[in-house]
């Protein structure tokens, strides 16, 4: 196999390697920062199901091109079960709950959810990875969360509703396969993680997808230029940067720059949905926002 650009565990371990990989991860955020719009416009047309699954498909023929084009051997035998776990967080889990999840809940809504993705990947990498972040880092990580969870139940009538519910298990999910797709990235390097993570989907995805009733109106450009945004950048370029940060950074420490995504994700909102910013959102976005900052300073 190739190791052009592959990322040592003691390479990672370096102050200027977590520099670079914050960087890097933030640039993973910006990528991802768009998927929930772009899905909302893309879901009411394409449907919940063909969404989630058919980005996979797409993402991962061209994940399948490229590997084929830079003849990578096969993964090893011991890469196997980490690429399993990558596959039902971040092709499977996230995809289709959040697209189920944004049928009934704004997106700026949702990304206020997704909020609570940096503190449940930092628990999912002291699992996994064996990371142990500063007692400051879950302090403040703290803080991210129980403004997430304030704003969900205020703006829920006091409850979680269903699309919450989905939201939370996504985010879970997600969790799991940052979490270990960061691990497997300093061993592959990250675009080779999810790329054969996508391989690996592949079968699975497409026949759901051929299984799935397919909207009986053409969709408009609009929602087609979404659910390419989601297949390509989302599902697959967005990955290429987000791993790679991880592998540097640290799971945990570099996972906390996505805590900046849920105040992207409501601007991108606003612009491009028409989705009204009232108070609530505004004020957990910001504090989730700073969170994200303190916890770079805890480093």
């Amino acid at each position: 196999m190739k190791n052009i650009g592959s990322v040592t565990t003691s390479r990672a371990e370096t102050p200027r390697a977590e520099t670079v990989g914050w960087w890097w991860a933030a640039l993973g955020v910006l990528c991802f920062s768009f998927t929930l719009p772009a899905t909302r416009l893309a879901v009411p047309e394409f449907g919940g199901y063909t969404v989630g699954f058919g980005r996979a498909v797409v993402a991962g023929l061209l994940a399948l091109g490229l590997l084929l084009v830079r003849q990578e051997r096969f993964p090893e035998r011991r890469h196997w079960r980490g690429l399993a776990l990558v596959a039902l967080g971040v092709v499977f889990g996230f995809p289709v709950l959040t697209s189920l999840a944004l049928r009934t809940v704004p997106s700026s809504h949702g990304a206020v959810v997704v909020g609570l993705l940096p503190a449940a990947t930092a628990i999912a990498a002291v699992l996994l990875t064996r990371e142990r972040p500063r007692p400051v880092f879950w302090l403040v990580s703290a803080l991210g969360v129980a403004a997430v969870v304030a704003f969900a139940a205020t703006t829920g009538a006091g409850h979680l509703g269903t699309g919450d519910v989905f939201m939370l298990l996504a985010v879970l999910l997600a969790a799991l396969g940052y979490a270990e797709g960061g691990r497997l990235a300093r061993e592959l390097d990250g675009w080779r993680v999810v790329s054969w993570a996508l391989v690996f989907s592949l079968p699975a995805a497409l026949i759901t997808v051929l299984l799935t009733p397919w909207p009986t109106q053409l969709p408009s450009g609009v929602a087609w230029l979404a659910f390419g945004y989601v297949s390509v950048v989302s599902m697959f370029l967005g990955f290429f940067a987000w791993y790679r940060g991880l592998a540097l950074g640290g799971v945990a420490r570099a996972g906390q720059v996505q805590l900046v995504q849920p105040v992207l994700t409501v601007v991108w909102s606003a612009l491009f949905l028409g989705e009204a910013l009232d108070g609530r959102t505004l004020v957990a976005a910001l504090v989730v926002v700073g969170c994200a900052a303190l916890s770079r300073l805890t480093r």
